[in-house]
């Protein structure tokens, strides 16, 4: 617990210096200012909830979490996840919801889950990243062509539906204040990044539609100040009802807090995250911002990097960030009621075109065939399904294609015999009655099956050496596998022999008797030996090479000082 803490040191250069810090606080909160309101709005519990959530979430966030560049507050990709839990158990579900997920990530953390994010698949979190982009699209359509009550049970239900009542009553006005601002922010944006376009852009929408008393629906009125602590919960008997919801924000905070934390050590030279204090961090700002009415809260990508870009360098600028929120919260709620729902509209639709990285799903589609299927198939169920369960459907895809690789390298190669250095009647016994197979690779469930046909089709052979030691993993599936090819072999009367078996896979072959028949007489250290072995073993036991030798009137073949080199010739 003591590394999930705070500590002194980390807050000493922001005592020192200050002022970078506090400047980019500022430009953080002015440009998560219209994204909070924004995403408050699209999870269904309004403009408050999302102000509350950058407050409380921002600022716990900041002094507990593992990254000190990292910003906190409502994300798009939560909202896309929210929206159903409206739907169907309300405003007390979604609360209920964040302050269990909350839980939930304590105990992750406490557990030391946070470094599992590094085997998330890229084309998995390009995948899904580019399908909530879509889903995040889709959700202001309502609000950009100015339809407030769009009907679906589906994201891109209500937009059809929207642009279907539209297209019948259509009024320029609020959807060309939703692309004026969408324009503004992208342009602007792109040759002076530093400045919050997105808040002047809104300001702008606010002023010019009050002036020229335009009929845009607003923001409407709210509450000044941050609504005390309460209990507005679900009762206790629906808890079991909410805990696969809570499961689902949870595996997005840790997910989307983890990944913009290492998004935000690549912007900036060596530093590195602590993943399970982020998510520390996390749980206890989702612990506490439903006490506040607020909605679940990660780490916001787009917020971090611009607190990175703005010079930003402690934890000091993520709390000035929530501290000037605050402000607003008790001071400017009048002024902020008035934002036209349009514009924030644009300004989240501006926010989808950023999210999605046209170079890197590119770079991935062009990479492989495999990675192309995972990432579309990602995209696709984010958009037509959810999230959570497109993120499971992409890493099942993405265990068995790797599944698929990984088996693909097991191989099962006879090894060539030079028949140069060897007399004729040795060349006839080696060629004839001993083969030596060397197994390369993983013989494990995904591969173990196709080695054994491979396997069982040796005919016409007295021994069979199987050169175990480039066999790199070993699970039970692979050890039953051999154990019953071994069986098949030995019943055709094929005595087996295994060189350089690893002490471990040993322990595992003997563990479920899948030795050969001739315990540890059969197990060699290294090839030499086990030829050597076979060489003694075939011309007593086969009836050819009895009859061969009878006829030549040779005595039994006993090994000479060729045989040596003519192992090694073997082993090569």
């Amino acid at each position: 617990m003591r590394a999930l803490l705070p500590t002194w040191p980390e807050w000493k250069p922001a005592v020192r210096a200050p002022g970078a810090d506090l400047l980019a606080g500022l430009i953080v909160a002015l440009v998560a200012l219209p994204l909070a309101l924004g995403f408050g709005i699209s999870s269904g519990l309004g403009a408050a909830a999302g102000l509350a959530t950058a407050v409380i979430a921002g600022a716990l966030a900041a002094v507990f979490g593992g990254s000190r560049f990292q910003v906190s507050g409502p994300t798009g990709a939560m909202t896309v996840v929210l929206v159903p839990i409206v739907h169907e158990h309300g405003a007390s579900g979604v609360l209920t919801v964040g302050l269990m997920a909350g839980i939930l990530l304590v105990v992750l953390a406490v557990a030391g889950v946070g470094r599992a994010v590094r085997y998330m698949p890229a084309p998995v979190i390009e995948g899904f990243t580019a399908g909530i982009a879509v889903v995040i699209a889709l959700q202001q359509f309502p609000a950009a062509l100015g339809i407030a009550d769009a009907e679906g049970d589906k994201v891109w239900q209500s937009a059809l539906d929207a642009v279907r009542r539209f297209a019948v009553e259509p009024s320029l006005a609020t959807p060309a204040t939703a692309l004026v601002v969408a324009i503004v922010i992208l342009i602007g944006g792109r040759y002076l990044p530093k400045l919050p376009f997105a808040l002047v852009a809104v300001a702008i929408a606010t002023v010019i539609t009050g002036v020229f008393d335009l009929d845009l629906s607003s923001i409407g009125s709210i509450p000044s100040g941050l609504p005390a602590p309460s209990l507005g919960f679900v009762h206790l008997n629906q808890l079991g009802s909410l805990l696969a919801p809570a499961l689902a924000v949870a595996a997005l905070a840790a997910l989307e807090s983890l990944l913009s934390a290492t998004a935000a050590d690549s912007m900036c030279v060596g530093t590195r995250h602590n993943p399970d204090r982020e998510l520390f961090g996390q749980g206890l700002a989702n612990i506490a911002a439903p006490l506040f009415g607020g909605v679940p809260a990660t780490g916001a990508i787009a917020r971090t990097a611009v607190n990175v870009r703005s010079g930003g360098r402690t934890r000091l600028a993520a709390l000035t960030h929530a501290v000037i929120l605050a402000g607003i919260v008790y001071f400017g709620t009048s002024l902020v009621a008035e934002i036209p729902l349009a514009a924030l509209a644009g300004v989240l639709l501006a926010t989808t075109v950023r999210m999605v990285e046209t170079a890197s799903l590119t770079a991935i589609a062009r990479a492989s065939r495999g990675d192309a299927i995972i990432m579309v198939v990602t995209f696709l169920v984010t958009v037509a399904l959810d999230l959570v369960t497109a993120v499971a459907v992409g890493v099942g895809f993405a265990i068995v294609l790797a599944l698929r690789a990984v088996a693909r390298e097991a191989r099962l190669e006879q090894v060539p015999l030079d028949d140069t250095d060897h007399l004729a009647e040795e060349y006839d016994l080696l060629h004839d009655h001993i083969v030596a197979y060397r197994i390369e690779g993983p013989l494990f469930f995904a591969a173990a099956h196709r080695f054994l046909l491979e396997l069982a089709e040796v005919t016409d052979v007295k021994v069979v050496i199987l050169r175990m030691s480039k066999i790199t993993a070993l699970d039970t599936t692979g050890a039953l596998v051999l154990k019953d090819a071994l069986g098949k072999l030995e019943h055709r009367h094929i005595t087996v022999l295994l060189s350089g078996l690893r002490l471990d896979h040993r322990r595992r072959l003997s563990a479920i008797g899948a030795l050969p028949g001739g315990g540890a007489d059969a197990l060699f250290p290294n090839t030499r030996e086990a030829i050597d072995h076979a060489r003694r073993f075939v011309p007593v036991s086969h009836p050819k090479f009895l009859a061969h030798h009878a006829a030549a009137g040779a005595d039994r073949h006993e090994p000479t000082a060729s045989d040596a080199e003519n192992s090694e010739a073997l082993i090569r």
